[in-house]
């Protein structure tokens, strides 16, 4: 078919699509919850419940189509692009890792992290040295860490993307 063919170029609009939105679903996550942070734990819980909700529920499916319409585009393209091109095969591999990253790491500290928050509004601390307080600090400081590393690597599958170095 060919890079000019109108199912090619339908195929990356979809690849494109799927990127947006299943990549920027979550790339915000930390600025949600840096600001669920302060705010009082009812309200911050809320805003942590509907974040997790569009990223694990939402952008997942759109974050898993992403290779999908890739592989897609690398057939219809007529050999132009191929799986064993540097750029492509880099960025699955980095996809791979940080789809690990994501669901061994990240996920289950936000899951602990609504947890604790869920328990600190059914029963609010009993002052500053409730160590449920600094439990939630340090699991929002391994969110954040992994969210950056997640970040970083989706930076770099963008260059590799647009640059396309063989």
């Amino acid at each position: 078919m060919g890079i000019d063919s109108p199912a090619y170029i339908t195929v990356v609009v979809l690849h494109i699509i799927c990127v947006v939105v299943g990549f920027g679903g979550v790339i915000l996550n930390g600025v949600y919850a840096a600001r669920a942070q302060k705010l009082a734990p009812a309200e911050g819980l809320a805003v942590m419940e509907v974040n997790s909700f569009v990223s694990i529920k939402v952008a997942e499916i759109f974050i898993y189509l992403v290779p999908i319409f890739g592989f897609a585009a690398v057939g219809l393209s007529d050999k132009v692009y191929r799986v064993s091109t540097l750029w492509v095969w880099l960025s699955l591999v980095i996809y791979v890792v940080s789809l690990g990253i994501s669901h061994g790491l990240l996920i289950p500290r936000v899951k602990k992290m609504l947890a604790l928050q869920r328990d600190l509004v059914a029963t609010p601390p009993a002052g500053p040295a409730d160590e449920r307080i600094a439990t939630v600090a340090g699991t929002g400081k391994q969110i954040g860490m992994f969210s950056t590393i997640l970040n970083l690597a989706f930076v770099v599958i963008i260059v590799l993307m647009v640059w396309k170095p063989v």
